[in-house]
């Protein structure tokens, strides 16, 4: 929001404030004033196009010999509108315009040019994004060549930019700013004058209402005949241009005027091209109109319309329809100054991509009081600046509640919640300063809160309204005195950080991603089988999907590495994923890797480790083995995997044969690099999460190591062989390490050889060969007889 000093001052005085000190006391209050904007553009004159040429090497460009009072230039100018006659603003050679572009000559195309002939924007005087198509800014005939034309603009001003909370919409207009500005310096606030001359001729001869929609809360509206449309004087245009505005004539500009004077929208229909009585409605779906802009804009039935009976005028709070809008050749107008439901027209600008200031000021709340405050003032200035007749009455529809808002709060309370030690006179005079009716007795304050201020409602509203005026400044640092309990993690976010330290221990890199991805990326990785959860309103195409899966945003990361020379890369995120099914929506959260290129470097030795199926099997175990529950759960994996990953460089991992995640190398189709990507379903291991875990001693005794190999049918999966071999080896079995598996010659075709190293130890003693022979031979037994494995002999 901009806000002119100028303009300001009508208000509340403030000619003798300087500035910068007032800007810091309004900020310190709670307002936060985040820039001044002062002019200061040097080399700045008022032209007059003498000749315009076209450009013998361009057929968009032109070359003008321009007037500058002491010389005449040559300019090659861009603009479409530029043409002979015409006064504009030049900036001359050493001119710093904004963004620190400076003026030089110069030689476009063959054609020499010294200067430039400014838009608004360009002087940062406007927004760039809305007003770039509309060219240069052409000034009326009686600015005088050679002078500032910033002074002649009235653009002197010295204009505040603020950054407003949510909350603090009644800062959303001048009136609302002086209000506060009065509040900090201890001064009264002037309103607008809004007292008219009605004729005799009544609007409620003329013209009926109808609301057949409760997302209307307050609908009213005068006329104003015999309007004649021109020039704004020149305190309107200065002001809006001020505020960020391009003047267009005294009509539309008095409706911004008022508008961001009072933060009340207003809406000015042509009256004669309004037929009929006004209703106001729901939209029909499908149905179509063309806006202001001359676009087609197709509503649905959470679209408030303005109709005459059978035609929409107007989207309600949006934007208004070209069969009622102002032209050269209005004479009435019937003016439209409305509340409706915020969340409707916030939805529908944003749907049909038609943000404005106004709809702006209609998605906060908007006080009713200036809804005829603003309507009264609008009447004032078109008839003593556009000679219009302001017809007698209004016509009305109000369902917007008028309970006073009352809190109650002590002084007690006050000092207790900001730790100061204010006076009762101190609290009287905070709530005299914002202008809040009050009563007090016995220290207790029964305040009526005016509903300017939208955003205090409650005790909590008043105590900082106090504590903001006194200035957060004086209170006074104490230590606290309080008891302090040792915080902890709740079981989840404990489980989850145990998984974060471990991955960071194994070498790996967090990151963090949007949850937000697109539908493309959605499809992939999708396990679980369930339906997407899809936005209703996305900031962007690529992000209008929760994700189902974290491995589509972790290979992004990789690509995004890559193409920057990143070569090894190992990556790991937990973070939530989404999905419904049926009508339950399912959050869950889940273990994401992605790995490529190097796992360790060694560099020196030149004896790298490369990311392989088994790199990453192995993290993925020792993730599981560190959380307990390798001893625990029988913990299988088998390939049975969709197409995203390599059909043989894969696997589904399962605990006790329930599916729990996969992992292997990212299929070619995806990604031509070898990427090894693995997930793990965070929340089902959570529920099987074993208890404390308790360690073993270390056996200062020495260990036995034994190798021994076995014939089995391929079938055959090691994870059965290595739990038959523990059940069998006892307590002085401590490890079963698979070193070898052959196939091949001396061994069928359906028979694999499998080569494992048993290592056994006992803490309290050194073992005998006897004793390990023994438990050896019933591991033989065992295998033997529940696999039908066979014991190689060499």
């Amino acid at each position: 929001m901009k806000i002119s000093l100028h303009w300001l001052n009508d208000y509340v005085d403030i000619k003798n404030e300087n500035p910068r000190d007032m800007a810091e006391k309004i900020t310190r209050a709670g307002v936060n004033v985040e820039g001044i904007k002062m002019f200061d553009i040097d080399k700045l004159v008022v032209g007059y196009v003498e000749e315009k040429n076209s450009h013998f090497n361009s057929d968009h460009l032109s070359v003008c010999k321009v007037n500058l009072g002491n010389e005449t230039v040559q300019i090659v100018c861009g603009a479409p509108n530029v043409d002979k006659g015409q006064k504009v603003i030049v900036a001359k050679e050493g001119a710093i315009l904004p963004g620190a572009f400076e003026i030089k000559p110069v030689t476009i195309r063959g054609v020499e040019s010294n200067g430039m002939i400014c838009a608004l924007y360009e002087l940062g005087l406007e927004e760039k994004e809305v007003n770039e198509h509309k060219g240069i800014h052409v000034l009326p005939d009686d600015a005088e060549v050679g002078t500032n034309p910033i002074t002649y603009l009235g653009l002197d001003d010295i204009v505040y930019e603020l950054d407003l909370n949510p909350n603090r919409n009644d800062c959303l207009s001048h009136l609302g700013f002086a209000y506060e500005t009065a509040a900090v310096l201890g001064k009264n606030v002037a309103l607008p004058i809004t007292d008219t001359n009605p004729i005799q001729d009544n609007i409620k001869d003329i013209l009926n209402l109808r609301v057949d929609t409760d997302n209307c809360l307050m609908y009213k509206a005068r006329v104003v005949k015999d309007v004649i449309i021109g020039e704004s004087p020149d305190f309107i245009k200065k002001r809006l241009m001020s505020a960020g505005m391009r003047p267009i004539n005294n009509v539309i500009d008095i409706s911004n005027y008022v508008m961001l004077e009072y933060g009340q929208p207003l809406h000015f229909f042509d009256k004669d091209k309004v037929d009929g009585n006004i209703v106001v409605r729901m939209a029909k779906d499908n149905e179509v109109v063309e806006t202001i802009d001359h676009n087609k804009k197709t509503l649905t039935k959470d679209d408030v319309v303005i109709t005459n009976d059978s035609d929409v005028i107007a989207i309600a709070g949006v934007m208004g329809c070209s069969n009622s809008e102002i032209d050269s050749n209005t004479k009435n107008i019937l003016i439209e100054s409305a509340i409706f439901n915020p969340y409707n027209v916030r939805y529908t600008s944003l749907r049909l991509d038609l943000r404005s200031e106004a709809s702006l000021r209609f998605e906060k709340e908007l006080n009713y009081e200036y809804t005829l405050e603003a309507l009264n003032r609008a009447c004032y200035l078109l008839e003593k600046y556009a000679s219009g007749k302001v017809l007698n009455g209004i016509i009305v529809h109000d369902i917007v509640s008028k309970d006073p808002k009352i809190a109650v709060v002590s002084r007690d309370r006050i000092n207790a919640v900001l730790g100061m030690e204010l006076s009762h006179d101190n609290i009287i005079d905070a709530f005299k300063r914002l202008g809040f009716k009050f009563e007090e007795k016995d220290d207790i304050y029964t305040v009526i809160i005016p509903n300017r201020r939208m955003d205090v409602h409650i005790r909590e509203d008043l105590i900082e309204e106090v504590g903001r005026l006194y200035g957060y400044d004086n209170i006074i640092s104490k230590q606290p005195i309080c008891s302090i309990k040792r915080g902890s993690y709740n079981a989840q976010t404990l489980f989850r950080k145990q998984i974060s330290k471990r991955m960071r221990a194994l070498g790996l890199d967090q990151v963090i991603t949007y949850s937000l991805i697109s539908d493309e990326e959605n499809n992939l990785f999708n396990y679980n089988f369930k339906d997407n959860i899809k936005l209703q309103l996305p900031i962007s195409a690529d992000k209008n999907i929760l994700r189902r899966s974290i491995i589509p945003s972790l290979l992004k990361v990789i690509d995004y590495n890559w193409s920057r020379q990143v070569k090894n890369i190992n990556i790991y995120e937990i973070s939530n994923v989404y999905s419904k099914d049926k009508d339950e929506y399912i959050e869950e959260t889940k273990l994401a890797m992605a790995m490529l290129g190097n796992y360790i470097n060694n560099n020196w030795q030149h004896n790298n480790i490369e990311v392989d199926f088994y790199v990453i099997k192995g993290i993925i175990e020792n993730v599981l083995t560190y959380l307990g529950f390798e001893d625990r759960y029988d913990i299988r994996f088998k390939n049975n995997l969709p197409n995203e990953l390599h059909p043989g460089i894969s696997a589904e991992i399962f605990i006790d044969n329930e599916s729990v995640g996969y992992f292997g190398k990212v299929h070619p189709h995806i990604s031509k690099l070898p990427i090894f990507v693995g997930e793990i379903n965070i929340s089902q291991l959570f529920n099987k999460r074993v208890g404390k875990i308790k360690y073993n001693e270390c056996s200062k005794y020495p260990s036995i190591l034994k190798d021994i190999a076995f014939i089995f049918d391929k079938k055959i999966e090691v994870a059965d062989i290595i739990k038959v071999i523990k059940k069998s080896g006892g307590k002085i079995l401590e490890n079963v390490d698979v070193f070898d598996v052959y196939i091949g010659n001396n061994i069928e075709d359906d028979k694999k050889s499998i080569a494992l190293s048993l290592t056994f130890t006992d803490i309290n003693k050194t073992l005998t060969d006897d004793e390990v022979n023994s438990v050896l031979n019933n591991i033989i037994n065992e295998v033997s007889t529940k696999l039908n494995g066979l014991l190689r002999d060499k």
